[in-house]
């Protein structure tokens, strides 16, 4: 925020070196918010986490709240499908899809262990992790 156009712009050549200024232009990506939510004690509560909000028939959604990383991301997105696309998940094959993307989908790892370390021991092995505690 506090760099000038040019060092912006110095920045963007780092990573694509035959840039031309006169090509781009900067564009507000968005903004981050927290979230105050009512309290019957303090009147509101400031909340620092990610929530994801819409509109009554779920023809928008948005997020609020922290940036998201990688550990809120797939989190994120299923809670964007489960409300936009309820019906598709539980009356059509969208829940047999989103089983075959994520086999663990819709089964408690805190409660089921031996799941947990199944989820772990595939993901380990496909990121060539080999510290994984049991």
């Amino acid at each position: 925020m506090l760099e000038s156009p040019e060092q912006r712009f110095a920045a963007l050549r780092e990573f694509f070196p035959n840039a031309k200024q006169e090509d781009w232009r900067v564009e507000v990506a968005g903004q981050r918010v927290q979230i105050i939510k009512k309290d019957s004690v303090h009147g509101g509560i400031l909340e620092f986490g990610t929530e994801i909000v819409g509109a009554a028939d779920h023809s928008i959604m948005a997020m609020l709240g922290a940036s998201p990383g990688a550990s809120t991301a797939v989190w994120i997105m299923i809670q964007v499908l489960e409300r936009c696309f309820a019906e598709k998940l539980t009356l059509g094959d969208g829940r047999v899809k989103l089983k075959e993307i994520i086999p663990s989908y819709g089964q408690s790892l805190v409660a089921n262990a031996a799941l947990c370390q199944n989820v772990r021991a595939e993901t380990a092995a496909i990121l060539n992790i080999n510290n994984i505690p049991q």
